[in-house]
C-alpha cells in the first residue's frame, strides 16, 4: 500500500479531508500516513482527528506523527505521495504584515494569498522552505508525486516544476466546483446532470471557454443573459450578491472565471481604486476579507476541536478535493481528468509563456499527470492571464536569484499594485515589507 507524507498537517481540516478522502478510498484505505509539522499542539490536534476518521472507516491506515525539521526526512521517506499544504509565517505575523503595510501606502486588498503585493511576499518566504523540501525528498523519496495545494499556486508550482527535479502537480478546488456554483447561482441547475465543459487558463484565473448541457447546446447565452440581470438589479437598488465582480467579467470579457470574486476583485486595476470609492460598494468588495476569515477560523477552531476530540469515531465522506483521486488513478491505472497546474511545456495553452504555469485539463493514470494540448486562448483572456503571469515570473526570478530588484519588478507589474501606487511608493512598500518580514525571508542582496 502507498505511503501518503502530508506536510502542513496542522491545517488539521484541509488534513481531514484530504486524508479522510484516501480512507474512503479502497485503493488508497491501507496507507501509511505521515503526518509533518513545526507546530506541535496542531499535529496533535490533527492527528487525534484522523485518528478518530480512521477508525471510522474501519481502522485500515497507519498514522505516524513527526515534528519539526529534524524528523521531516524521516516523514519523507520511501513516501509515494507528498501533499503540500504549509503557511510559512501563518497570519500572525505574516498575514498581518502583508496587509496592515501596504495599507499604509494606499493598497488595500481582499485576499492576497496569490497575487498583489501579498501573494508576492508570501511565495518568496515560503519558496526556500519549499527548496529544504526538494532536497529532502531528493534523498527520502525520489519517485514520489508532489501534490500542492498551498498558494500562491503558480508561483510556487512554477517554481517546483522550473527549478527542480520533483514530479509536482499544483491542485485546486475551484476548477471542479466552477461550473456547478455559475449555474446554481443563475438557477440553472437542472443543467448540471450531463453538463461538458472546457476550463483553462492559470490558477484562480482560468476561464470556462465553454459549457454545454447534456444535449450539446450552448449554455452561454442564457448565462450570459441571467448574470447581466442579476448584476443590474444589483447595482440598481436590489440585494448584492457574492459574486459580482465575476458576473462583471462575463458582461465586459464574455467569459466566467473558476476562482470567487473576493479573490478576483484584486487580480487586475479595475475594481478596487482609491479614485472611484463607490466600486466597493457597487460590486460588494470585501476588503480584508482573508484577515477577518484567518480570525474566524482561529477562534472558531478551539470550540471545534473540543466538540470533535470527545468523539472516538468521525465520519467522513469523500470531498471534491482533487488528492485522493490522484492518488487512486496512479496506484490503479484507472484514468481520471483532473484541472492541474503544470508547466506551459510546448505550449499548452499556445499564446502564453513557455515558462509560465497554466491550469488545463490533465489525464492521470499509471504514467502519472499528463497535460492536455488546449491551444490559444480568446486574446482579452490571454492579456488577462499574462497582466498576473508577468508578476509571477519576476517574483520566481527574485526566488530564484535573490535579487531585490526584481521583488520591485515583480510588484511594479503587478496590475492592482501598478494601478495604485508610483514607482517610488512601490519600492519604498517592498523594502518595510522585507524589513518587517525579518527572519522569514531569505537576505535579497
Amino acid at each position: 500500500m502507498p505511503k501518503i507524507t502530508f506536510m502542513g498537517a496542522g491545517s488539521t481540516i484541509f488534513a481531514r479531508n484530504v486524508l479522510g478522502d484516501a480512507m474512503c478510498t479502497p485503493a488508497l484505505a491501507e496507507s501509511e500516513i505521515a503526518l509533518y509539522d513545526i507546530d506541535g499542539q496542531r499535529l496533535k490536534e490533527s492527528r487525534a482527528i484522523l485518528e478518530a476518521v480512521n477508525k471510522g472507516k474501519g481502522g485500515k491506515a497507519r498514522i505516524q506523527s513527526h515534528l519539526g525539521k529534524e524528523r521531516r526526512r524521516d516523514a519523507l521517506k520511501d513516501a509515494d505521495f507528498v501533499v503540500n499544504a504549509i503557511q510559512v509565517g501563518g497570519y500572525d505575523p505574516c498575514t498581518i504584515t502583508d496587509f496592515e503595510i501596504p495599507k499604509k501606502y494606499g493598497l488595500r486588498q481582499t485576499i492576497a494569498d496569490t497575487l498583489g503585493i501579498g501573494g508576492v511576499m508570501r511565495a518568496l518566504r515560503t519558496i526556500p522552505v519549499m527548496e529544504e523540501f526538494t532536497r529532502d525528498m531528493e534523498e527520502a523519496c525520489p519517485d514520489a508525486w508532489f501534490l500542492n495545494y498551498t498558494n500562491p499556486m503558480a508561483m510556487l508550482s512554477g517554481y517546483m516544476l522550473r527549478y527542480t527535479g520533483v514530479k509536482t502537480i499544483g491542485l485546486c478546488h475551484s476548477v471542479q466546483i466552477c461550473s456547478e456554483h455559475l449555474l446554481t447561482s443563475l438557477g440553472m441547475e437542472d443543467k448540471l446532470p450531463g453538463r461538458v465543459e472546457k476550463i483553462a487558463g492559470i490558477n484562480h484565473m482560468a476561464w470556462l471557454l465553454e459549457i454545454r448541457d447534456a444535449g450539446g447546446k450552448d449554455l452561454y447565452p442564457e448565462i450570459k443573459k441571467r448574470a447581466a440581470e442579476k448584476n443590474h438589479a444589483a447595482r440598481s437598488g436590489g440585494e448584492k450578491h457574492g459574486d459580482m465582480t465575476r458576473f462583471d467579467y462575463i458582461e465586459k470579457l464574455g467569459y466566467y472565471c473558476t476562482e470567487s470574486s473576493e479573490h478576483n476583485a484584486e487580480y487586475n486595476p479595475f475594481y478596487i481604486k482609491s479614485r472611484y470609492p463607490e466600486l466597493i460598494e457597487t460590486f460588494n468588495i470585501p476588503l480584508d476579507e482573508y484577515p477577518r476569515r484567518c480570525a474566524r477560523q482561529i477562534a472558531g477552531w478551539k470550540e471545534e476541536y473540543e466538540k470533535l476530540a470527545g468523539q472516538s469515531e468521525l465520519p467522513h465522506e469523500r470531498s471534491h478535493e482533487y488528492a485522493s483521486y490522484v492518488m487512486e488513478a496512479i496506484v490503479t491505472g484507472t484514468p481520471y481528468k483532473i484541472g492541474g497546474n503544470t508547466l506551459n511545456s510546448g505550449g499548452l495553452i499556445s499564446n502564453l509563456p513557455f515558462d509560465s504555469c497554466v491550469e488545463v485539463p490533465c489525464l492521470v493514470d499509471k504514467n502519472g499527470v499528463t497535460p492536455c494540448y488546449v491551444g490559444a486562448l480568446p486574446l482579452q483572456l490571454a492579456a488577462m492571464n499574462m497582466s498576473n503571469i508577468n508578476a509571477q515570473l519576476l517574483t520566481i526570478e527574485a526566488a530564484r536569484t535573490r535579487k531585490r530588484d526584481h521583488i520591485y519588478h515583480a510588484a511594479m507589474m503587478d496590475p492592482h499594485t501598478a494601478a495604485e501606487l508610483s514607482l517610488d511608493d512601490i519600492i519604498r512598500m517592498v523594502d518595510e515589507l522585507i524589513e518587517a518580514h525579518g527572519n522569514w525571508l531569505p537576505e535579497y542582496k
